[in-house]
């Protein structure tokens, strides 16, 4: 078994939380990785060797300058009243609703879902944000958040 169920899920209340409701649909398509198979994904997609964001070094592509294009800002929009996710996010990524999505806090801590339902629960992700990388199955293009408001996006090479 590759999941979790949501609750079972030790920080499922940042998908329960009362101001950011999400829909019944929306909460059975958010599926936390058993801890293995977070390590395994962590492993083949992001790092060998890191297991943590803080902890990136050269040979990691999340470290590698030339990944990132652009830096903006996230925190301005997740605190509006509004639900649109970050211009800089919503321009930069260009996919279908039904891509598989993978965010990544750390090796032993990743959430898949689609970015159909991440951009409705995208808040509700960052109630978490010290480093969390946003990959996509089969995709180039990635995100990095932090907790100082800043997100980067680049193309994974």
């Amino acid at each position: 078994m590759s999941y979790i169920p949501l609750s079972e899920y030790p920080k499922a209340w940042i998908f329960r939380h009362k101001d950011l409701p999400l829909s019944e649909e929306d909460l059975a398509g958010i599926r936390p990785l058993t801890e293995s198979r977070s390590n395994q994904l962590w492993g083949q997609q992001i790092s060998q060797y890191a297991s943590h964001p803080d902890y990136f070094e050269k040979g990691d592509w999340p470290a590698d300058g030339s990944v990132w294009q652009e830096t903006g800002r996230w925190q301005e929009a997740w605190d509006s009243q509004e639900p649109q996710l970050p211009e800089l996010l919503n321009d930069h990524i260009e996919w279908e609703d039904n891509t598989v999505v993978w965010f990544c806090y750390e090796s032993d801590h990743v959430i898949e879902t689609t970015w159909g339902i991440f951009k409705r629960a995208w808040k509700n992700f960052l109630f978490m944000d010290d480093g969390p990388l946003l990959i996509g199955r089969r995709r180039k293009q990635t995100a990095q958040f932090f907790q100082n408001g800043n997100v980067k996006v680049g193309t994974r090479k």
